[in-house]
């Protein structure tokens, strides 16, 4: 017969609770959207009391609030300095292909308009980047840098939002290895050609 643990033997680890909570949202948020996104559904992915995601992310905009964060976080990684545009734009690919519910979320975020500074900010700091990156020589100056990142975004989402056309268009299914691999060697080509 199971008995539950005692109070010493209870260990609570706030941090691993919250990492749970965080990715229990993000298949959440990207399967429904915010407004789709309920919290009860949270709670029992991440197998944690709700009470705790109001304890600790302040409810749900807060907890959506957090998860942006960390998408924050996750594309700056991406973008390392020194690494050339192509294989920047290479890397968003892999976070497509390994975790489709970042690109559903963003595309949900897109069709219903919610945008704050912080992702605003966030957004024109990559054109900046783009504009460094023209400075040095590694994008044409003819090219408008602001233009030019709306298509590199569209380019690393595309086969994960455009599965189906992506099938049609090669004829290999866009979640296939074969296909990811010639997608990025030829999205790095075309990249390559932006000097």
């Amino acid at each position: 017969m199971r008995r539950s643990p005692t109070g010493g033997e209870r260990r609570r680890d706030p941090d691993r609770t919250k990492e749970r909570i965080l990715d229990a949202a993000l298949v959440e948020f990207g399967e429904h959207g915010f407004a789709g996104a309920r919290i009860g559904a949270i709670a029992r992915r991440a197998e944690a009391n709700q009470q705790l995601i109001s304890y600790y992310f302040d409810g749900k905009a807060g907890l959506y609030q957090a998860l942006l964060e960390r998408w924050r976080t996750l594309s700056a990684g991406l973008n390392r300095p020194g690494a050339p545009l192509d294989e920047v734009v290479a890397a968003f690919t892999h976070v497509g292909e390994d975790q489709r519910h970042w690109v559903r979320l963003l595309i949900w975020q897109a069709l219903s308009g919610d945008r704050d500074e912080g992702d605003a900010g966030f957004r024109r700091a990559m054109v900046d980047d783009l504009r460094r990156r023209q400075a040095d020589g590694e994008i044409g100056a003819d090219l408008d840098p602001a233009y030019l990142q709306l298509m590199l975004f569209g380019a690393a989402l595309a086969p994960a939002l455009l599965a189906g056309f992506a099938e049609d268009f090669t004829g290999l299914p866009a979640d296939s290895p074969e296909f990811l691999d010639r997608y990025r060697e030829q999205l790095k080509l075309l990249i390559q050609h932006l000097r």
